[in-house]
């Protein structure tokens, strides 16, 4: 009999001394696994013997109570379930992709495919339909260099792949998975033929939408009772579909969050009695002008790299730090600089509440390469963001230049083309950029006039503010790159601006999500939301929510009145 292959690597719940200890003769196994190889080797003997025996239909004997695995072994088993085949060996079967329930038929609307065209491998083990006038609507938009007409492009050419994979038959279905995207599981099916339906009268028949809610209502009564569902991008086709009382649902995948209150918002609070149930086992040591925590518990797991805690009860010390590394069930604490003391300032500019200071330590850190600054009007963002800049270019010499863009978006109707170079075109929409200089330039009040001029010239000519439109196939080396109003980008927007990025960039994206003037964008699906969720758990990011405003007292009423 062949010995057994060799491990391939050195166990690891053994101790040292065990690997040197002389081999037992007998294994010392206990009852219970006795009985379950005993009954393996038992109930192996009667299937071969089901197999060898030619002619009839064997009945099978019942095995001895002994024998039989308790309810405990049968419940759980230790080894996977093996299928006896004639002639063959035994071998284990696959277990497939668990599904909840029967599988759906999603009938897509032009405009799935045109705000994602990966959409058709984002619905699991559920089948798609087109509609043939989607496939028209979708004919109608590939020309032009808008990002609509980008994506209908895309999707014709993924609908060509999946035609031309081996095999492909479109009156059986197309599988989705021919062409490597092995999540989506179902078939893609195109509608081939006519189909008859009802629609009340006062739906014109030649429009788009009305024939496409007839295909989605022939469906429903030609795979009764599979459902049949409508996704679609348009809330009026949805209030059309449910009128005529049709399943229907928009499209969800491009969302990140389902509610904008779930952002992460790049703080704790420790809870009250910290200190108290966890401050015999806290360890504290000074490294230069920081104090370092090293904290177990059941705290650990809900913390994320570089998320600032913070602990405030009165009468007790006041604690102000941020997560500097996880490790297993450990986490260590760092304390922060506090920008609140006028020693501190960063270009003459104090921080004047908590969230300020913490977005100021993650804005001046070297090691933090992207920064995002969310909050509402008159938090401070924009004039944080400068000062940080203008303090690491012409002071720390860091950075060699600041670069300022930012979304064209009107919050009312276009004024139309603008006269001038680049930087001229894109003056208007850099309003506040020129506000906030204009307090920087302030600062330094024993400069006199013409020192406060000068001043002004250099800060200008460390400043360049670019558009977004030009940005395709940059690389940004050692600047400090400040993206605002970034609630407007759509994901592939912003994806776009942050891999521009080179060695030695740092950038900041700042934002209001509940200022959001493109349309067909939320608070769930923004750029912004986007690359927040994504970026939380990355050592070299940071995230701060700002909640209050420090503009004025006018402001922050009709911030939260209006």
């Amino acid at each position: 009999m062949p010995l057994p292959p060799a491990p391939t690597k050195r166990a690891t719940l053994l101790s040292p001394e065990a690997f040197d200890a002389p081999a037992r003769s007998k294994p010392r196994g206990n009852r219970k696994t006795t009985a379950t190889l005993d009954q393996v080797a038992h109930e192996g003997k009667l299937a071969r013997d089901l197999i060898e025996d030619g002619g009839g239909t064997p009945t099978r004997a019942a095995a001895p109570t002994a024998l039989r695995p308790s309810a405990q072994t049968a419940a759980t088993p230790a080894h996977p379930v093996l299928s006896v085949v004639s002639g063959d060996k035994p071998r284990a079967r696959k277990s497939g992709k668990t599904a909840t329930g029967p599988s759906k038929l999603f009938v897509l609307d032009t405009n799935v495919l045109l705000h994602d065209p990966m959409c058709l491998f984002r619905f699991e083990e559920h089948d798609i339909f087109l509609p043939m006038i989607v496939l028209e609507e979708l004919d109608g938009h590939k020309k032009g260099m808008t990002e609509v007409a980008r994506n209908a492009r895309q999707t014709s050419r993924t609908l060509d792949a999946l035609a031309g994979a081996q095999d492909a038959d479109i009156a059986s279905g197309l599988k989705l998975d021919s062409t490597g995207h092995q999540e989506a599981g179902g078939k893609l099916f195109f509608q081939t033929q006519p189909l008859n339906y009802e629609l009340p009268t006062s739906l014109p028949q030649g429009k788009a939408d009305n024939q496409i809610l007839g295909v989605v209502e022939a469906l429903r009564q030609l795979h009764a009772p599979r459902e049949v569902v409508l996704v679609s991008k348009d809330i009026n086709m949805r209030v059309k579909a449910r009128a005529l009382s049709l399943a229907t649902d928009d499209y969800q995948n491009d969302k990140a969050l389902d509610d904008g209150d779930l952002l992460y918002s790049g703080m704790l609070a420790l809870p009250p009695d910290f200190w108290t149930t966890e401050g015999q086992s806290v360890e504290s040591w000074q490294q230069g002008q920081h104090t370092f925590y090293r904290i177990t518990g059941p705290l650990v797991p809900s913390l994320l790299i570089n998320q600032f805690v913070y602990f405030e009860a009165p009468g007790e010390p006041s604690l102000y730090a941020r997560v500097a590394e996880i490790r297993g069930k450990s986490a260590v604490f760092k304390t922060l600089r506090d920008y609140t003391h006028l020693k501190n300032a960063v270009w003459g500019i104090t921080t004047r509440n908590r969230e300020q200071n913490f977005a100021m330590n993650l804005l001046l850190d070297p090691e933090v390469d992207f920064v995002t600054l969310t909050g509402t009007a008159g938090t401070g963002k924009t004039l944080m963001a400068l000062a940080a800049g203008l303090t690491q270019v012409l002071d720390d010499r860091r950075y060699s230049e600041i670069i300022v863009t930012r979304a064209t978006v009107s919050v009312g109707e276009d004024i139309g083309f603008l006269p001038g170079t680049e930087e001229e075109k894109m003056g208007p929409w850099m309003g506040a950029l020129d506000d906030n200089l204009e307090v920087l330039s302030k600062t330094d009040t024993g400069a006199g006039e013409w020192g406060r001029a000068a001043t002004a010239d250099l800060i200008r000519s460390r400043i360049k503010i670019k558009s977004m439109n030009f940005m395709r196939g940059r690389t940004f080396m050692n600047k400090y790159l400040i993206i605002d109003e970034a609630q407007n980008l759509t994901p592939k927007q912003m994806k776009t601006l942050i891999t521009r990025a080179g060695p030695g960039t740092k950038i900041i994206c700042m934002g209001n999500l509940a200022q959001i003037d493109t349309p067909y964008l939320t608070e769930g699906s923004s750029g912004l939301t986007f690359v927040v969720d994504k970026f939380k758990d990355w050592p070299h990011s940071g995230h701060i929510t700002l909640a209050r405003g420090e503009r004025s007292r006018l402001a922050d009423f009709a911030s939260e009145v209006l």
